[in-house]
């Protein structure tokens, strides 16, 4: 913790030397060249509080309400609308000063002036900050949740920006004092109460995002993120992993010394799982869909194998898993195996229970599911993947347990050998047949998601709120990602308003996107061109995954997306 939390502050120290910071420090360095000597530490103070309230906090509440920054982002810029209006025009600093004066009676009396106005100024640049923070920092956030040190890591993240812009602020207004009498003068401070309207006003036009997007295809990457080595370094993604830890319920080796004890009587693999701990039950289940409820302790009870495969209906890990399971549940499921899926959404929308209805009928599931939208039967498992299956023997023990795709050769044997255990006979010889398999390429494009808080890859990154992206370079890099024309960047997705287009250079055989239509009533369009060849158009009806190419063998290529207004896209994916 104690690592973390100081990568955390260097980090945070580096973000305010970064080209991310250039827009918010013309108010800042105008803000506190004005007022007594603690209104600069007013300024940092507000700015720290906010920035930590918004990275740690207010993220999570508006995403859960289904806002976004793009609210913060607001406040901020009549923020300092209103503190720049005061120092040009007397009359509005007089009325604003009237209140704020009244809180300074708490503080010392002889401390000097405008530390509450100061406040409030870093108030509103913190919000304008937050987005500076990056992906270094949901990454600590991300991991540091289920440890509980949240908190304490976007507080050491706040103060290490805090320190440096608090050096920053300081020099400045010693640096503008050398100007003798002007430093108390009308002049300069009109002059810096101008500087801080300009900068609401090209926040409104968003020239600071545009600012923002031409640095960071234009620097060199040291200076754009210059902690990046030390985010990448050995010490700090050692003690990250540590945080994630390990699941509950470790994955099963046929390699293991217990695994080859002993075989049970008509075990037709001649071996015996190992008992990896008890099953916990299922709980918090928001509906169960698809069949009656299931619980662990009724398939005790009836001497009942459970297979309990934890999906998501957008995840191509999960969809190309689904031909197995379909097999197993056909072949096993009177003797013995009852399958359960618990299907854990990763996007808002898959939360409704419409969707994941449709999803079960296209798939052609055959077996319950039961519906974690709250993540509860997740957490109880202390499960951590999409997809994860969990065999639990009639004792009520977990028995084995894989991980992602592949191993199915391995997992059948796993369920037959747990039916032999039970008693269960007529087994039959060889594996089940799966139908419709789609085999990914062993070498694919690493899947990135088009919302603020996971997406990596993109030139320029994903900037949050409405914005107008420049095009694309005639040539991208392998496995990287552009947005261009206007869209509007969420925490989780990417909604085209207009002109909207992406493009990709991606090396696989398959490539997949999660898409959502406009609204229920109104569906929205992708055409896909490879290589700058019309390929198809693809109509989105509903929030699903899409198949965007198919292609007869693996290769590198160009893919362009021009997507229509109102469509949402949330997730690449490649095979």
């Amino acid at each position: 913790m104690l690592l973390l939390s100081l990568f955390a502050f260097v980090a945070g120290a580096g973000t305010a030397l970064s080209p991310c910071s250039l827009p918010v420090l013309p108010a800042l360095l105008s803000a506190s060249a004005t007022g007594g000597r603690r209104r600069p530490f007013g300024i940092v103070l507000g700015l720290a509080a906010t920035f930590s309230l918004t990275i740690v906090g207010l993220a999570q509440v508006v995403d859960g309400v289904g806002l976004g920054t793009s609210l913060t982002r607001d406040l901020a810029i009549a923020a300092l609308l209103l503190f720049g209006l005061a120092l040009v025009i007397p009359a509005v600093g007089a009325r604003l000063e009237a209140p704020l004066s009244r809180l300074s009676r708490l503080g010392p009396k002889r401390a000097g002036d405008g530390f509450v106005s100061g406040l409030g100024v870093g108030a509103a640049l913190g919000f304008v900050h937050a987005p500076c923070a990056g992906p270094v920092l949901a990454a600590v956030i991300a991991v540091s949740a289920a440890s509980g040190s949240t908190t304490a890591l976007g507080l050491a993240f706040s103060a290490g920006t805090a320190a440096t812009l608090l050096v920053v602020a300081l020099t400045g207004r010693r640096f503008l004092g050398r100007f003798g009498g002007l430093r108390g003068g009308r002049r300069l401070q009109r002059g810096l109460g101008a500087v801080l309207v300009l900068t609401a006003v090209a926040m409104i036009l968003s020239l600071d995002v545009r600012f923002q997007q031409r640095l960071a295809t234009s620097l060199p990457a040291f200076v754009i993120n210059p902690t990046s080595a030390l985010e990448r370094s050995d010490a700090v993604e050692g003690r990250l992993a540590a945080l994630r830890g390990v699941p509950k319920f470790a994955p099963t080796t046929r390699d293991d010394d217990a695994a080859r004890a002993e075989a049970a009587p008509g075990d037709p693999e001649g071996k015996t799982l190992p008992v990896i701990g008890r099953a916990p039950e299922f709980t918090g289940v928001t509906k169960w869909l698809n069949g009656e409820p299931v619980s662990v302790a009724h398939q005790v009870a009836s001497r009942k194998v459970t297979l309990i495969d934890f999906w998501t209906y957008t995840c191509i890990n999960c969809l190309r898993t689904t031909p197995y399971l379909r097999a197993w549940n056909d072949r096993y499921a009177e003797k013995g195996l009852t399958i359960v899926g618990v299907h854990a959404p990763e996007f808002s929308f898959e939360k409704k229970t419409a969707n994941v209805e449709a999803a079960i009928k296209r798939l052609g599931l055959k077996y319950p599911v039961a519906q974690d939208n709250d993540m509860a039967t997740w957490n109880a498992w202390g499960n951590q993947y999409w997809p994860a299956k969990y065999l639990i023997d009639a004792k009520g023990n977990v028995r084995y347990a894989h991980f992602g795709e592949g191993g199915y050769g391995e997992t059948e044997k796993a369920i037959r050998s747990l039916l032999a255990e039970a008693g269960r006979k007529g087994l039959g010889t060889g594996e089940a047949t799966p139908a419709n398999v789609v085999v990914p390429s062993d070498v694919a494009t690493p899947e990135t998601y088009l919302g603020a808080e996971r997406g990596m890859g993109f030139t320029p990154p994903l900037t949050e709120g409405a914005t107008t992206y420049p095009p694309p370079a005639d040539e991208l890099e392998s496995n990287a990602f552009a947005l261009s024309g206007r869209w509007k960047v969420g925490p989780q997705s990417s909604t085209a308003l207009r002109g909207s287009r992406i493009d990709v250079q991606f090396s696989a055989k398959r490539v997949y996107l999660v898409l959502a239509p406009p609204s229920q009533s109104r569906a929205g369009e992708v055409r896909v061109l490879l290589d700058g060849k019309p390929a198809r158009t693809v109509d989105v009806r509903s929030q699903r995954l899409y198949t965007l190419a198919e292609l007869p063998e693996p290769g590198e290529h160009r893919l362009t997306l021009k997507v229509s207004e109102g469509t949402s896209a949330y997730a690449f994916t490649f095979g």
